[in-house]
């Protein structure tokens, strides 16, 4: 999972997509990168590390042009720990640069494809590299630079590439592309603003880094779309990519984005709320006579569900964690170590909200279940009586492999698990799970505005379909042994 954004603007938006990047940073810490277009260059910088530690002032200075995209980069399919930070840019045809969050699971044919038919050379192991070489040998076939011809190109990109992913990029003598694949499993949002110098646009990964650059929120990309936005501000856009259904990754709503976002119009604050609703339904069902005292969220993600699912318990809501706000997301960082190591470093409980209690801690999800496993610890060793752990998500039992590195199925620990052995392993005293139909009803709430997702890691069903073959391959990529053993050479 990658962070993306792109403005045309009136004057340089470098210091603006830093910005944007900076509330962006929750979905990749791994490697950052801007790319602006100043008159007949693009002027490029990237490097390994969070925002504020790759830009600098004379980086910025740099980074001239009213055309620029950026990114924030999360490490997927084992490519931790490399150097492959964007936007990755390429000479030909006219010179583009591109920004991508997502994975492309068609990436041995695609590699082939690009190396003996578009005669283009693949530097990396990133998809993202490989999809950039699609764009630019589609763009070439069509003889000319313009917004039709860019969106022809997308239209070249849908019907080769098989995934999920979101695309920011800048082409000299064109401006800004943005695409969304068509089943829309990444996000990506569209926002305009007006100056005293005329109007602004802008795309991003979440709503919220327009927010915070003061762009009004005008509508999600729609999957399968190209938007071009000119150097000049003028806006195309057209959907080029044959009907599918629409089915957006709900682990975004679990867990990625942030609570004050909006994606395909729905509010992830109000989404994660209901998930708390269901869930306390879901308890006070099965232990109407409950022996509760207080629930718990383990920050930050699982706050909004766990005070709804106080509410309907009707127990008290308590903050029993405090977060040291300068470690980053166990969850994405990159080896099974350095999250081993972290927890404890992150979270530190507040005993009083423990001693002698029965708490149910809540989480918004169980994926490997080590940090799960050492915060339960950390509860009874402050003096819980009894630890129950509630997760806003249903057992996650299948690898993600549309662009969220959740590691091989072996490593998850509901992997051929049931329930209780799950509850076993991690130690608690009652271990509860979301239900996926009240998962999938939280998200779509009482108006119903999408009925279905991509809720693949819970149910194994892959609206894309899958190869023969790619999940051996997977599992050899996003083990943990075998990411060290990249990093090692």
């Amino acid at each position: 999972m990658c962070g993306i954004i792109g403005i045309v603007g009136h004057s340089d938006v470098a210091s603006a997509l830093y910005d944007g990047l900076t509330v962006l940073q929750h979905r990749g810490q791994d490697a950052a990168g801007i790319a602006t277009v100043d008159g007949s260059r693009v002027r490029l910088h990237k490097g390994n590390g969070l925002v504020s530690d790759v830009f600098e002032v004379a980086q910025m200075q740099m980074l001239t042009g009213h055309v620029g995209i950026g990114h924030c980069r999360y490490p997927t399919a084992g490519s931790a720990g490399s150097d492959e930070a964007q936007p990755f840019y390429v000479n030909s045809p006219y010179g583009i640069a591109l920004a991508h969050n997502g994975n492309l699971i068609n990436m041995d044919v695609l590699r082939r494809e690009v190396f003996q038919q578009d005669r283009r050379h693949i530097n990396t192991e990133s998809d993202s590299e490989v999809l950039l070489n699609v764009f630019a040998h589609e763009l070439r076939e069509q003889g000319t630079l313009s917004p039709k011809a860019a969106i022809a190109a997308v239209a070249g990109v849908h019907r080769r590439c098989k995934g999920g992913y979101a695309i920011v990029g800048v082409v000299l003598g064109l401006g800004l592309v943005a695409f969304r694949d068509p089943h829309g499993i990444r996000p990506l949002v569209l926002g305009k603003r007006e100056t005293a110098a005329g109007v602004e646009y802008a795309v991003a990964s979440e709503s919220v880094a327009l927010d915070i650059l003061g762009f009004a929120r005008l509508r999600d990309v729609a999957p399968g779309e190209a938007v071009v936005i000119t150097s000049r501000g003028e806006l195309h856009a057209e959907v080029c990519a044959p009907p599918a259904v629409h089915t957006p990754c709900i682990f975004e709503y679990v867990y990625f984005a942030r609570p004050d976002s909006m994606m395909d119009d729905i509010s992830v604050h109000k989404a994660r709320m209901r998930m708390g609703v269901k869930l306390g339904e879901k308890i006070l069902h099965l232990r109407p006579d409950h022996d509760i005292d207080t629930v718990i969220p383990i920050p930050d993600t699982s706050r909004d569900a766990a005070l709804e699912i106080a509410n309907v318990l009707g127990v008290k809501y308590r903050e029993g964690f405090i977060k040291n706000r300068y470690i980053g997301r166990t969850f994405i960082m990159p080896g099974q170590g350095e999250r081993v190591k972290s927890v404890r470093r992150k979270l530190n409980p507040i005993p009083l909200e423990f001693k002698d209690r029965v708490v149910l801690l809540v989480d918004d999800s169980i994926v490997r279940g080590t940090t799960s496993q050492q915060i339960i610890q950390m509860a009874r060793d402050a003096g819980a009586r009894k630890v129950y752990l509630a997760s806003a998500a249903p057992p996650v039992r299948f690898p993600n492999v549309y662009g969220i590195d959740m590691p091989a199925a072996n490593e998850l620990v509901a992997h051929g698990r049931t329930d209780d052995e799950v509850q076993a392993l991690l130690g608690c005293d009652w271990l509860i799970y979301q239900d996926l139909s009240d998962l999938e009803d939280a998200v779509s709430g009482p108006k119903r505005k999408l009925t279905t997702f991509d809720s693949s890691c819970f149910d194994g069903k892959y609206v894309t379909g899958i190869e023969d073959g790619y999940f051996e391959r997977l599992q050899q990529a996003r083990n943990d042994e075998s990411k060290l053993k990249r990093r090692a050479s």
